[in-house]
């Protein structure tokens, strides 16, 4: 049984872990805040889980390929191990490394910005890049920035990170694309899709994940001939570009094999 005003979220591990998010529609949080917890099942500690270091799964499939996955939570439910508060947001975390990456936002509610917001349209705030202890929910780093929001739905990031050795790649809901180190969260580059390639924000933002293939990142960024771009993964640099779109659409990338 669920308690008063929790919703369930995207599950991490069915083997054994659940992210479960507080509403702040139905409960008594600012809102600007959720509360994350993850939940792990006893019986299932004797094996170690696979990391989901993206969107849809290591394999990008959805699919998840351990043994022994749990039909249904013990009676009483499953054992929670820890929790902690963060901020609103539509992404889903990756688990890798023994390490949870989520983006969240927090909306800037001071005078001067809500004054700014009634003459822009903009909506003030910052986005952030979380860093957790998998085992204890502790959090080892955290990086954050100014963006504005300008697009419907406005509680926060729409992209899961993706992680792939000491990288972490994130994708805001204005159009941010940032490459970090794991370890402390540096910045290692970053482009931003409005000033590149003159991308507009599209009704729901950016939310189209970006992929990996070989030595390239592919993402959508929209524009004259810069729908589909990718990007040397580990130094940023363009190394082609395709295709004209107004808007990227919300569809991630697939690498496809097809007749043979």
């Amino acid at each position: 049984m669920e308690p008063p005003g929790w919703v369930k979220g995207n599950i991490v591990d069915p083997t054994c872990h659940w992210i479960m998010a507080k509403s702040p529609e139905s409960c008594n949080l600012k809102p600007a805040m959720r509360l994350i917890c993850l939940l792990l099942i006893a019986s299932s500690l004797a094996s170690p889980a696979d990391d989901w270091p993206q969107w849809f799964g290591p394999r990008h499939d959805g699919v998840w390929r351990e043994t022994g996955i749990l039909d249904k939570f013990p009676e009483g439910g499953p054992k929670v191990l820890w929790r902690t508060p963060i901020r609103r947001g539509y992404a889903g975390p990756a688990v890798a490394g023994k390490r949870v990456y989520l983006m969240d936002r927090e909306v800037d509610r001071s005078a001067g910005a809500k004054r700014e917001s009634a003459r822009t349209g903009a909506q003030a705030g910052k986005e952030r890049l979380l860093c957790l202890e998998a085992a204890s929910g502790k959090i080892v780093w955290e990086k954050s920035y100014d963006c504005a929001y300008t697009m419907s739905y406005p509680a926060g990031p729409r992209v899961t990170p993706l992680v792939e050795g000491e990288r972490v790649y994130t994708l805001g809901a204005e159009g941010l694309l940032v490459c970090r180190a794991t370890k402390d969260g540096r910045e290692l580059w970053q482009h931003d899709f409005k000033e590149r390639f003159q991308a507009k924000t599209q009704t729901w933002g950016f939310a189209a994940s970006p992929l990996i293939h070989g030595d390239l990142l592919i993402c959508l960024a929209a524009g004259d001939g810069t729908t589909a771009v990718a990007f040397n993964k580990e130094t940023g640099k363009e190394v082609w570009r395709a295709l004209s779109a107004r808007q990227p659409g919300y569809c991630p990338p697939r690498i496809v094999k097809h007749a043979g």
